[in-house]
């Protein structure tokens, strides 16, 4: 047999190759290989053809726009291998007119929907997990929507700088939760007329209401006690006021204690809730809730917030409280976790925002801090809601100390939503808000209630006008018929100082005689078309003493043009057969009307730059130290103004153009610098923290890949090589003595309390305590040795 020749050698070198093992091997999860190539031939589509027909492919044309490069496919190759194909491949990349080749890779895409990083902070409370209205599981398929509590932590913003207190039957200042945040000048024990607000025990632990609202605004993060307060960082009061006979001055107290060092008064508490009550603040505590707005907080206005009650059941209306009906007051409702109407829920126009809270008896409740230093998982009804919002009113306030009390209610206005909250009233009102009387304007956003407080322009000075009393012998109120009444008004424009253009609240105040006041429902309608139910139909309110002088107040108008024509309509649709010669009267109605006489500023980020001129600070600026995000340029005289479309991301001075991303300033922070190139994002990535401040990303300290900020101490997850270090929140690359390298979680673990050092697991003791020996003392790698 003749020996091949060299040419022939080769040739079945070549071919014998594709039978060995010269194919690259890959990880199962390293890279997929594919039966499609993506090559750059000379000689244009003819030339591809002849090579793609003369190595056994198929030519599927060229790519896209990209002149040369071809896109051929194998048929008789794999279709997916996590080994990259070779032996007969070879022979076309070696052709002459192929300049390069490349088997193609599956390549990892997702849809770029929004993913919240649910392990970006993670803390040691024992019911941080069960905290389901802050945050989703993964496995928790149900999540719907959150409060946005933790985006807004993930913006510096904890509550630090604000002072919270509960007015409620007292506080555990010595519970391990409550303890670290607990404000002694905060407190005070109106019942027993001393400093010390610690409630009173009892064998039913009756006394435990305060101390469970406490825990929702501000239990301490990571002290591995019961769970995370809304406002982690805030300072915490308890004034002791309900566990004793409760008067107008006993309120009045409390309404009113410490108003220039107390921020926000917390609330879950009024009237019975059965359904027959009309009441609210005497003479003392409505002059407390008006001094306060007037005078507290050095002028700015003590904020109250209230819980609107759970007289649901029992067909209560939330507009007979004259706490939740008073415009002092933030009126706060709840909502199931699916969005449900609870049992409880009372319906009135005075409601502003909700929060979760429990429901039915398959729905989750709330989890804070209990009596006898203890945790609970069952804290119900709107009790729960006014502490949460007063916690993520204190994250505005740190945002922005400078807000008044209107600020405060604007905000929530603006930025509650409706999301999945289901209720058959949602409308939109003249201004385009959405409301409801369930709900007011929504779920609670403490994300876009942080970034708008941070931006906010304080509103303009409140205007009153008060309309002239609607007054005539009577109006008589017959049963299963309807009176309707109206009034037009001018909204004081010919008095400047109490002219009201733009709605914040309105107040209709009555007086009604009639024989079963539970009988009567009354409506405003509003000059835009908005329908307010000031009352509704109280199955239990068997009085005959009707309303005298009573304010039935809406938010339901805010926003509105006050000026035009408003409607009283008031139904008698008796619930038990009566005399129906027995009527009852309207004597008087009068319309008083809150607001402002300019529009309050949008505050909305202008999409479009003014100038390419950023605004100076200060005059003696150097401007050859203004840096722009993307190229340093000389300042023109004159420019024209670019009117394009800007990044969602760019903030209120918008963008220089030619390109959307050329912003000038960032909604939310910068990432990178110019050497390296700036770009504006939402959030900081793995290894940064958001500074707010400086609305920036910056890097956290050595080691971490989240944090709550640069100091080494506030790492929340640590990088590959390093090991969290729950106990002091630092990065470790070496955990100390007592603990052992969890590989798995990254993290320092215990060892067991009887060893001094371990290794892998916590019962794999090498060097016990003292006063404890190695159950085995042969060096047994991989046994568990017990120090005993």
């Amino acid at each position: 047999m003749a020996s091949p020749s060299p040419s022939g050698a080769i040739l079945l070198l070549l071919l014998l190759s594709s039978c060995f093992l010269l194919r690259t091997k890959g990880s199962p999860s390293g890279p997929l290989y594919t039966n499609h190539w993506a090559l750059r031939v000379e000689g244009g589509p003819g030339e591809a053809d002849r090579l793609a027909s003369a190595y056994g492919y198929l030519n599927l044309g060229q790519i896209g726009n990209l002149e040369d490069y071809y896109h051929f496919h194998h048929s008789k190759t794999i279709k997916r291998s996590t080994f990259s194909s070779r032996g007969p491949h070879s022979f076309l990349r070696m052709d002459p007119k192929v300049k390069w080749m490349q088997q193609q890779e599956v390549k990892r895409r997702v849809k770029r929907r929004v993913r919240r990083n649910h392990n970006l902070l993670s803390f040691n409370d024992p019911l941080w997990p069960e905290m389901w209205y802050m945050h989703c599981e993964d496995n928790d398929s149900e999540c719907r929507s959150e409060m946005n509590i933790m985006a807004a932590w993930q913006r510096g913003y904890t509550g630090k700088g604000v002072v919270v207190t509960i007015l409620d039957d007292g506080i555990e200042k010595n519970h391990p939760d409550l303890i670290q945040n607990f404000d002694p000048l905060a407190s005070y024990d109106i019942n027993g007329n001393d400093p010390d607000p610690t409630p009173r025990y009892d064998v039913s632990n009756e006394n435990k209401h305060g101390t469970r609202c406490a825990g929702e605004v501000a239990a301490a993060a990571n002290n591995s006690n019961c769970i995370v307060g809304i406002a982690y960082n805030a300072r915490i009061g308890g004034i002791r006021m309900l566990d004793g006979d409760v008067t107008d001055v006993v309120e009045a107290k409390a309404l009113g204690i410490r108003p220039d060092y107390i921020h926000i008064y917390s609330a879950s508490w009024g009237p019975d809730d059965d359904g027959r009550t009309v009441d609210g603040p005497g003479v003392l505590a409505k002059q407390a809730l008006e001094q306060g707005i007037k005078k507290g907080r050095q002028g700015r206005g003590s904020i109250y917030v209230w819980a609107s009650g759970n007289g649901g059941r029992e067909g209560d209306h939330c507009s007979c409280d004259g706490y939740t009906n008073s415009i002092y007051t933030i009126s706060v409702s709840s909502t199931t976790e699916n969005g449900n109407k609870p049992w409880y829920l009372e319906e009135c126009a005075s409601t502003i925002t909700t929060t979760y809270s429990s429901g039915a008896f398959y729905e989750r409740q709330i989890v804070t801090t209990d009596m006898r230093k203890r945790c609970t998982d069952g804290h119900t009804g709107t009790s729960v809601s006014a502490p949460m919002v007063a916690g993520m009113i204190a994250l505005a306030l740190e945002a922005n100390p400078l807000l008044t009390w209107r600020d405060i209610q604007h905000l929530l206005v603006k930025t509650s939503r409706p999301v999945h909250l289901m209720a058959p009233d949602w409308k939109t009102n003249g201004a385009g808000h959405r409301v409801s009387h369930l709900y007011g304007f929504g779920l609670v956003d403490a994300e876009a209630l942080v970034v708008e407080a941070k931006k906010w322009q304080m509103v303009p000075a409140q205007h009153i006008c008060v309309g002239t009393s609607n007054k005539k012998p009577s109006w008589f109120l017959s049963a299963y018929k309807t009176l309707r009444t109206a009034t037009v008004t001018n909204a004081c424009a010919d008095q400047p100082d109490h002219h009201v253009a733009y709605l914040e609240h309105v107040i209709v105040r009555v007086t009604i005689s009639h024989p079963r006041r539970g009988d009567l429902q009354i409506s405003l309608t509003s000059p835009s078309g908005t329908k307010s139910q000031l009352l509704g139909r109280r199955q239990h309110d068997d009085s005959s003493q009707g309303f005298k002088h009573w304010e039935f107040m809406t938010v339901h108008c805010w926003g509105e043009k006050a000026a035009g024509e408003w409607s009283l309509e008031i139904q008698d649709k008796p619930y038990h057969v009566r005399n129906l010669n027995i009527h009852g009267k309207l004597k008087e109605w009068s319309l008083i009307l809150y607001g402002t006489a300019e529009p309050p500023s949008s505050n909305f980020s202008s999409q479009h730059s003014r100038s390419r001129l950023l605004e100076m600070p200060s005059s003696d600026m150097d401007i050859s130290k203004v840096a722009f995000f993307h190229t340093q340029m000389e300042m023109p005289e004159e420019e024209e103004e670019y009117t394009g479309q800007c990044h969602t991301e760019c903030g209120d001075q918008g963008c220089d153009g030619p390109n959307a991303d050329q912003c000038l300033n960032c909604f939310h922070y910068s990432l990178g610098s110019m050497k390296t190139g700036r770009k504006c994002v939402n959030s900081c990535p793995p290894g940064y923290f958001g500074d707010s401040v400086q609305r920036r990303c910056r890097r956290c300290s050595r080691g971490c890949e989240a944090c709550l900020g640069r100091s080494h101490n506030s790492c929340m997850a640590c990088k590959r090589g390093f090991y969290h270090h729950l106990e002091t929140n630092t990065c470790v690359t070496l955990c100390p003595a007592g603990f052992y390298s969890d590989d798995g979680q990254r993290r320092c673990q215990k060892c067991h309390q009887n060893c001094k050092k371990c290794i892998g697991e916590m019962d794999r003791c090498t060097v016990c305590k003292d006063g404890f020996s190695l159950v085995n003392t042969a060096v047994l790698w991989g046994a568990n040795r017990a120090c005993t």
